[in-house]
């Protein structure tokens, strides 16, 4: 079946970026948002003269050569709007220490203030496995394969990346496959293992005991990966791939909520929206969580999406808190990420993420001020028994986790609550009004195996992307992910992809990183 219209539903990070490929490549592309602007988890929003980074709040893969470098050469784009930051990101423990995590080679002098000089095999392990594994991601690789050609080609992907790759990776690789982070922390010293678990739940949504070595130590390496700052926040990478899609000849509609997929003979044939418009769709690419996606599809959702729970069963949500502060109680120089930890376990107010606008972002804060987006791991099901069962008890809990979660952060900026002039609460039953996310449900599957993330092809005619599908999370991951899902629509449909991607030359010279050093 020849492919004449694609309807891409919502406007995230792989959403986006498979909409400006597929545009670039002569499709015809319509791209759907229920918000008014893009990039939902990755998005920026404005409120009382601050623009906040709604959920994602760290961007990283700016670098020659990496995910974002790819996606902006596929895409047609000339021009990220990002400045690096190094250091990336300060974690804060229970002890007092602070632990700076540097992009260059500084990073060791630090781990072994840290640690110790014990704790080097545990990370020359951890960053040749993640260049190992970012080099495989790179090569967009379709796993888990879902039909015959792409098993074929995985396994041609799968020995040219041995081929390469092989010699500088542990030979326990393959052991890695099957066990967990902590293999390599037993004779760690605690503090070692407590910062790791702590970085592994921001970046594989669970902790070194659980998380797959594979894909644990990609994730431990992000703040290698040319982390930045976007001028005007994250959303910046949303608007940036939006204006994409429209250059390239596709269609972003805002405001248009995605009610219904409409489904003929097996096959998508149109998508509906809640002011009561139909677009005729040969073909749907949903950037959306599976409940949601299950929700649009009704009686005709595929088996996989039929054998889901009612809600995710190891999955979390975020208790967020979006703060206006006086910029005296930011030390200049220092980390616009900081990590504080309390206690374990992790997650509840125990740990927290802090993300802070840069000084010179005046699109960000009013003069003087500065916009900080704080963020916990919660559970769900707690907060969504109360909100529906007893609403009193719910707000409460809410006002609890504000004052804790405000409390912890002072530990990383002194002084944050006295000079707040703006302080939002946000639980996982306002993260789903606004995102639209089925239950707040957020930062994709715990990374547990590397079967957790789902492959993108759901049925004829109707794909995923976003943080469910594999590389999973971080907006370089997800990002992948889309050029991922257009290489594929655009090669069964007969397009040289490599004719796509005109630009030969790096999009981002200024971002230089380390990442090999």
């Amino acid at each position: 079946m020849s492919v004449r219209n694609v309807v891409i539903v919502g406007a995230g990070i792989g959403g986006l970026t498979t909409a400006a490929v597929l545009a670039r490549a002569g499709l015809n592309v319509t791209l759907l948002e229920a918000h008014i602007y893009p990039g939902g988890c990755a998005g920026t929003f404005y409120h009382q003269g601050y623009r906040f980074d709604a959920g994602a709040t760290l961007a990283g893969g700016f670098y020659p050569g990496g995910p974002m470098d790819l996606v902006a050469r596929s895409a047609g784009i000339d021009h990220w709007p990002a400045h690096p930051s190094n250091p990336p990101m300060t974690v804060h423990l229970p002890d007092g220490a602070e632990v700076t995590r540097w992009t260059g080679p500084e990073r060791w002098r630090e781990r072994h203030r840290a640690f110790g000089p014990g704790s080097d095999s545990f990370w020359r392990w951890q960053e040749a496995t993640a260049d190992a594994l970012w080099d495989l991601a790179l090569r967009r690789p379709a796993w888990p394969p879902q039909t015959l050609r792409e098993a074929g080609k995985l396994g041609g992907q799968g020995l040219s990346w041995l081929l390469a790759d092989l010699r500088r990776v542990s030979p326990r690789l393959a052991a890695d496959a099957i066990r967990p982070v902590v293999a390599h922390l037993r004779d760690a010293p605690e503090r070692l293992r407590l910062f790791v678990d702590a970085q592994l739940l921001i970046a594989a949504q669970t902790t070194s005991r659980y998380a797959n070595a594979l894909y644990g130590a990609s994730a431990l390496d992000l703040p290698r990966r040319g982390v930045v700052h976007l001028e005007g926040g994250m959303g910046a990478i949303a608007e940036t791939l939006a204006d994409a899609v429209r250059q390239n000849g596709g269609d972003v509609r805002y405001r248009q909520e995605v009610t219904r997929i409409v489904v003929e003979r097996g096959r998508p044939v149109a998508v509906e929206t809640k002011r009561g418009d139909s677009f005729p769709a040969d073909l749907v690419i949903a950037n959306l969580p599976p409940w949601n996606i299950a929700r649009l599809l009704g009686d005709d959702m595929p088996a996989r999406l039929r054998r889901l729970p009612d809600q995710p069963g190891d999955g979390w949500g975020a208790f967020m808190v979006y703060a206006g502060v006086d910029s005296s109680v930011i030390a200049e120089g220092g980390a616009l990420h900081r990590q504080v930890v309390v206690r374990e376990p992790l997650g509840e107010g125990n740990s927290v993420f802090v993300s802070i606008s840069p000084a010179g972002d005046s699109r960000r804060a009013p003069g003087g001020r500065r916009a900080v987006t704080i963020s916990t791991h919660t559970e769900l099901p707690p907060w969504w028994q109360l909100f529906e069962q007893d609403r009193p008890a719910y707000e409460a809990r809410k006002q609890r986790y504000l004052n804790t979660i405000l409390m912890v952060a002072e530990q990383a900026l002194p002084g944050l609550r006295a000079t707040a002039d703006l302080v939002l609460p946000g639980t996982p039953v306002t993260f789903q009004r606004f995102t639209r996310r089925a239950n707040g449900w957020v930062g994709g599957f715990p990374q547990t195996s590397l079967l957790r993330g789902w492959g993108p092809r759901l049925g004829p005619g109707l794909w995923m992307v976003g943080d469910s599908v594999f590389p999973g999370q971080s907006t370089a991951a997800v990002a992948l992910g889309g050029l991922r899902v257009a290489g594929a629509i655009l090669a069964e449909a007969g397009v040289d992809v490599s004719l796509v991607s005109k630009s030969s030359q790096p999009v981002l010279p200024s971002v230089q990183t380390n990442v090999l050093a």
